[in-house]
């Protein structure tokens, strides 16, 4: 039996694509902004996006069968695993509840190719549409199929060219010594924005004991021991919260000794590109996994004499060298 087709709709081409058995399943409408911030500022984008219920309105569907999947707000594109939306779509067209997906372009719906041709795949299976601003596509039909594969290899290339540009953008100033996120704990922001010591004195002497009293007790574990059983509290200015920027004292943890330790701005010296992704290491929907640290020797930039120093970059080094020392015989 011939599928009936339908009478074109205002959109060309759409009468040889669009079927009855299209308009008896859902539209589904896809929303989705890269990043939290461009929720909250490009709402004329998120406004265009959800107007594509009447896009689906007017190929056909009842507006009670347009479905809106929005949980993808503030989600990166380049992974599926963080995307509950996407995979939403994806199990709804393997139900065959899905006559038409609708985004208002496609790299709204995938960044990934792996994502974007596992979609292409159950669509053309289950003879589910595509639209988006500028045309309806079927990919059953090779001529769409080939268009769209184009489409999404070319918005994969957009994501890899714009994070090249960003990256390379940061790398230029970060060469400057002038890419600062949040100050270290016991260094605060100046008038011109650069980092200073803190103006607490008290604050001031906590820091130098700790190098001290790790060059006395040899040991991180040590360093811990020493100060729980002084009840020496260590200085933070947390970066949120109520808080924020005020002089707090905390109970010293062996992470924030040990960051403490590592960071080579108490020698005065500025550092970036210490953090790198191992994608070994990364465990699928966990974004923060996967990160190695490198000591300084390894950071993609590192200007001695930058800051205001608490140690000499000598003995830095030296502190450096027995932590290492400390950790091989741990592991020895």
């Amino acid at each position: 039996m011939t599928e009936p087709a339908l009478q074109p709709r205002g959109v060309r081409g759409v009468a040889s694509k669009l079927h009855e058995y299209h308009l008896q399943r859902l539209a589904i409408v896809y929303v989705r902004q890269s990043h939290p911030q461009q929720v909250v500022e490009h709402v004329e984008s998120t406004a265009r996006q959800y107007a594509l219920v009447d896009r689906a309105v007017a190929l056909g569907w009842s507006r009670d069968r347009v479905v809106v999947i929005d949980e993808d707000q503030g989600q990166s594109g380049q992974r599926m695993v963080t995307r509950v939306g996407f995979q939403r779509v994806l199990a709804d067209v393997s139900l065959d509840h899905v006559g038409l997906i609708l985004g208002l372009e496609m790299s709204r719906l995938a960044r990934s190719n792996k994502d974007w041709h596992q979609l292409l795949e159950l669509c053309a299976i289950f003879r589910t549409l595509l639209a988006h601003a500028d045309g309806l596509y079927d990919p059953t039909d090779y001529k769409d199929r080939f268009l769209l594969g184009l489409r999404g290899m070319m918005s994969e290339a957009e994501l890899s060219l714009m994070k090249g540009r960003l990256l390379e953008g940061m790398r230029n100033k970060a060469r400057r010594g002038e890419l600062l996120n949040h100050p270290p704990m016991r260094y605060v922001r100046g008038p011109d924005g650069d980092y200073q010591l803190d103006p607490d004195e008290q604050a001031q002497r906590v820091i130098r004991l700790i190098f001290d009293t790790f060059e006395a007790q040899g040991s991180l574990h040590g360093l811990l021991r020493y100060l729980v059983a002084h009840d020496i509290r260590v200085p933070i200015r947390p970066h949120c919260g109520p808080n924020r920027g005020q002089l707090v004292w905390r109970r010293p943890t062996r992470m924030t000794l040990q960051n403490l330790l590592h960071h080579p701005i108490y020698a005065g010296a500025y550092r970036w590109g210490h953090r790198k992704i191992d994608p070994r290491k990364q465990q699928p929907g966990r974004r923060s996994t996967g990160r190695t640290i490198n000591g300084p020797e390894a950071c993609d930039v590192l200007i001695p004499h930058r800051f205001p120093a608490y140690i000499s970059w000598e003995r830095f080094a030296a502190i450096q060298q027995r932590l290492a020392d400390n950790c091989a015989i741990a592991e020895a």
